[in-house]
């Protein structure tokens, strides 16, 4: 897995490649969290992420948790077709905010 970021306007965009998987999560997790604190409103850009485990699921919980009690916001966006099924199946998306695109993400969060 590699992350990267970006800023775009006054929110970051971290950009996800590979797999959420229960080696990755921990650094995924730590990263999204560190952002939240640090920069305040994150979209995660899930457009390269191939695969998300039920240990990535719990990350994205852990960042939507500090995200709502920090008083700033989580999206992600771009999900692939597989990882977006997987949101479905679990109902994450009915949790997280989730977005067809990177742009769609950054609107709802402003």
């Amino acid at each position: 897995m590699d992350l990267s970021e970006q800023t775009v306007g006054a929110a970051t965009v971290l950009q996800v490649t590979g797999r959420i998987d229960m080696t990755t999560s921990d650094a995924f997790r730590d990263r999204m969290l560190d952002l939240l604190k640090v920069r305040g409103p994150l979209v995660v850009d899930m457009s390269g992420v191939s695969y998300i485990s039920s240990a990535g699921l719990r990350a994205l919980m852990l960042g939507s948790r500090q995200a709502h009690s920090g008083g700033t916001r989580l999206a992600v966006a771009a999900a692939q077709s597989v990882v977006m099924e997987i949101f479905k199946i679990s109902r994450f998306d009915k949790v997280l905010s989730c977005h067809e695109s990177v742009d769609a993400a950054l609107a709802a969060l402003k």
